[in-house]
This record gives C-alpha cells, sequence and structure tokens, in this order.
C-alpha cells in the first residue's frame, strides 16, 4: 500500500494541547475500557493511541488516476518557510481505478483504509477532472467509506482552465447531481473549481474564479490547525455515542441467547433481526437512530461472533460514559472559548500582515515609521545576492526565473511583480526585492495580496517619490 505522507517539522500548538491533552485522559478513562469490554474493536475501528492525540491536524487527498492529485500537494519546490505546511501533514492516497482498470486487484481493503484515514483527518480533499467526469465502481466504494465524514470533505473539480465556461457549468453541474446522490446530507458539499497540475495554467473566460476559489480553498486549510481541537472533540463524541449504541446492541444480544440449546439458529435468527433490534434499542434506552453503526455491515461482523462471550451492560461502565457526553465533555468548551478569544486578541498584523494600519487607533504599538519587511530582510538578502544582481538590481528576468520556482500563478507573480517594482524601472534593488519575497510568503501563508502596495510596506527609500 503506497499512502505516503509529507511531514514538515513538528511544531505543537500550545493553545490546542490543553483541550487535547484532556480529550487523551477522557478517552483512556471513560471510553477506552467500554470498547475493550464490548469488542468494539472487532467491529468498528481499532482504538485510539498517542498519536492520534498528537498529531498535527492532517489532510486526506483523493482522486482518481490523472485528476493532478498527486501534484496538488506537491510542494517540495517552495524554497521558503511556509506556516501552513509547518503545521498540517498532507497523506497521498493511491489513485482510485477508473472504469477502464476495474479488474485490477489491489490486494486490501482499499474502502477500509480509506474509512479509517477518514475516522483520523481533519479534512479530506477529493479531485476530479473537469473535462473527464467519471465515476467508478471503486470511487462509488470510496463514497461509501466516507459516509459519515461529509463535513470533513471538499470537493475540487480541476483542470477548469482546460474547458470553457459552457461546458464548465455543465461539468459542474452533473458534479454536484451525483454527489448528491451518493452523500444524502441537509448541507450541500462545497465544491472548489481550481487548477492544480502540472500544466501551464491557459487563459479563459474564468480565469478569475480560479483564482478567488484557490484562495478560498486554501483559507479553509490554513484554518486547520486553529480547528484542531475542536474536530478531535466532535470525533470522541461521535465515537463515544457509537460505542454508546455498539454496548446496548452487544448487551441485547447476550441477553437474547439461550443458555444450552439451538445456539446457532438463535444467533441466525437474531442477526436476521437486527434492524427490529435497533428499533427496540432506540426506544427502550432513547439512543439516537444517528448513533447507530451501519446495520448490514454489522450482520456481517456478527456472523463470526461468538455470542456466548458477549457481556451485558455493566452499570459503573454505562454511568462513567454517560458522564463523559453530559459533563465532561460539556466542562472542555470553556477551555476551547478561551482559546479563542487569545487568538482574537492578538494584533491585526500577525492577522493579516498587509492590511493597511490605521494612524487614528491610539493602542496600537505599530512604529509607522518602521518598515514591516525590515527584520526579514537579512534573509531575503542572501537570496538576493545568490542571483548575482547587477549594479545592485537584478533584472526581470533572473527575478522571473526565481518567482517561478514558488508554483505560484503566473497571474498571482505578475501583481507581485507590479507592487514590488515601486520606482517602475523594470528590475529590482535589494529592498524591492525584499518586499517581494514578504508578499509571496504572505501569499503563500494563505493571505489576500492588497490591490495597491499599503504605506507600511513601501521600501524606506522609495518612500519620498511615492509621497510625492
Amino acid at each position: 500500500m503506497s499512502f505516503r505522507r509529507l511531514i514538515s517539522n513538528p511544531k505543537t500548538l500550545g493553545d490546542v494541547n490543553m483541550v487535547t491533552e484532556e480529550l487523551r485522559n477522557l478517552y483512556y478513562k471513560r471510553l477506552l475500557p467500554i470498547e475493550k469490554c464490548y469488542s468494539f474493536h472487532h467491529f468498528h475501528s481499532p482504538s485510539y493511541e498517542d498519536a492520534d492525540f498528537d498529531s498535527k491536524p492532517m489532510v486526506l487527498v483523493m482522486g482518481q488516476y490523472s485528476t493532478g492529485k498527486t501534484t496538488f500537494i506537491r510542494f517540495q519546490c517552495v524554497q521558503m518557510p511556509n506556516k501552513v505546511l509547518e503545521s498540517i501533514s498532507i497523506i497521498d492516497t493511491p489513485g482510485i481505478l477508473t472504469a477502464a482498470k476495474r479488474k485490477m486487484s489491489r490486494g486490501y481493503d482499499f474502502p477500509a483504509v480509506l474509512r479509517w484515514f477518514a475516522e483520523r483527518v481533519d479534512r479530506i480533499i477529493l479531485l476530479f477532472d473537469a473535462h473527464k467526469l467519471e465515476f467508478s465502481d471503486e470511487l462509488t466504494r470510496a463514497f461509501g467509506a466516507l459516509c459519515g465524514y461529509e463535513d470533513k470533505l471538499r470537493v475540487v473539480l480541476n483542470k477548469a482552465d482546460m474547458v470553457d465556461s459552457q461546458q464548465l457549468m455543465r461539468v459542474y453541474g452533473a458534479l454536484m447531481w451525483s454527489l448528491g446522490k451518493v452523500f444524502r446530507t441537509p448541507e450541500i458539499l462545497r465544491v472548489y473549481i481550481g487548477s492544480f497540475w502540472s500544466e501551464p495554467r491557459q487563459t479563459c473566460d474564468h480565469y478569475q474564479l480560479i483564482e478567488l476559489e484557490e484562495e478560498d480553498l486554501l483559507a479553509d486549510i490554513r484554518n486547520l490547525p486553529r480547528n484542531a481541537a475542536v474536530r478531535k472533540l466532535n470525533d470522541l463524541v461521535k465515537r463515544a455515542r457509537l460505542v454508546r449504541a455498539h454496548a446496548h446492541i452487544i448487551s441485547y444480544l447476550k441477553q437474547e441467547m439461550p443458555t444450552i440449546f439451538c445456539k446457532e439458529s438463535k444467533k441466525h435468527n437474531l442477526i436476521y433481526q437486527l434492524p427490529v433490534i435497533f428499533t427496540k434499542i432506540q426506544q427502550q434506552h432513547r439512543v439516537p437512530a444517528g448513533d447507530f453503526p451501519d446495520c448490514t455491515k454489522m450482520q456481517e461482523k456478527l456472523l463470526s461472533q461468538d455470542f456466548s462471550k458477549f457481556k451485558t451492560l455493566k452499570p459503573n461502565l454505562m454511568a462513567s460514559l454517560d458522564k463523559l457526553l453530559t459533563n465532561d465533555i460539556a466542562n472542555l468548551v470553556p477551555l476551547l472559548q478561551q482559546q479563542e478569544l487569545r487568538k482574537k486578541s492578538l494584533p491585526g498584523v500577525l492577522d493579516d500582515p498587509f492590511k493597511e494600519l490605521s494612524r487614528d487607533d491610539e493602542s496600537s504599538e505599530v512604529d509607522f515609521d518602521e518598515w514591516a519587511v525590515e527584520k526579514f530582510k537579512p534573509k531575503y538578502d542572501e537570496i538576493f545576492y545568490n542571483l548575482s544582481p547587477n549594479e545592485g538590481k537584478l533584472s526581470g528576468t533572473k527575478v522571473r526565473e526565481w518567482m517561478m520556482t514558488t508554483l505560484l500563478p503566473n497571474s498571482v507573480l505578475a501583481h507581485i511583480w507590479r507592487l514590488a517594482d515601486v520606482d517602475g524601472d523594470g528590475m529590482l534593488d535589494n529592498e524591492e526585492f525584499a518586499l517581494a519575497v514578504h508578499l509571496i510568503e504572505g501569499k503563500l501563508d494563505g493571505h489576500w495580496l492588497p490591490r495597491e502596495l499599503p504605506s507600511h510596506l513601501v521600501p524606506p527609500s522609495k518612500r519620498l517619490s511615492t509621497a510625492s
């Protein structure tokens, strides 16, 4: 199995630690003992480990062959620090088989592996090819593995620059219709229009739409670290509710089994009547229908189980589980609210480095005479001089060659060049180059580029000329 992980240097988010550490303690103390008692792991998913609580937010990238999936995650050519990649892990998956390759055998349960990852990741990105939309049997089975995790799913209609606007509209409508038949959720799945692949971007009528959609997708990924604690809490609650329903099912089956005679026939009869048993448990114990597992899959799992080894409900364990769902989880909400307040209290310049700062704010501690790029300039200068400037300036050709290595779209790079070439001479000196790199880094971190250069970003040597 060729699941590959692109993991950046470990970086723990302090705000998330308080909540995740408490979640870990609650899982080991209250939930894991019940899972073991009722053999939850034989029917559903393996037990959580420390890595499930300590890991950075994970993004699972899926798609059929040739949809641009691997190119989407190919960030190794970026030659500068990237805060987005420092705080997430990206998981590449094998290409989903198309109809033409349906006879190939993987040798393992591909949907089961996808479901294992779907339970643990923070975001699932599913790519489709805009000019070759196809739904294969394996793709349909993959959809089944993602059911229940639609809140994590984001869809990308890739290579959208290869079709005209009319064709794009038709493909988009067909994709939404097909997804609606598979994922029957109250909310419509978010589908992004993009062009993530190795070929140069083609000029098209919806060029600007593609850029705006890519901005939205990057912003969604950027927000994963700050929402990681909430996601882990929600996943633990979902798991706890499934464990509760599972315990009631196992206990009911144990109670209905005869002591000596006709065990096998009774077992098969109970498995056949499992849908009715689910309804009885819902009514007797007030367990919501949405907490129950897939009935067909549960029936399949039960065929190989020895019902005589099942255990009846243990009041102390069930009371501990109820305490987890009613009290313990509620006590974590104030911690989440506190960490959100701490994030909001950060200076606005950290949220958006390109935002025009106001001199009217008396509480601001920003020095408006200080150049915002100055503290980063030493590392930018190293790149500048390695490119061998001529008479203190880099030609447009040299800068363009270097900027292309960032893999940003040409239109974005052209906008950065327009902002950075303050004096408009078609070349960049060390200050202008530092400004260009600063804008690129901000863009790669997911910030919107300003339409015009804010005053706090204008290089000091250029401020008199721009003011006049």
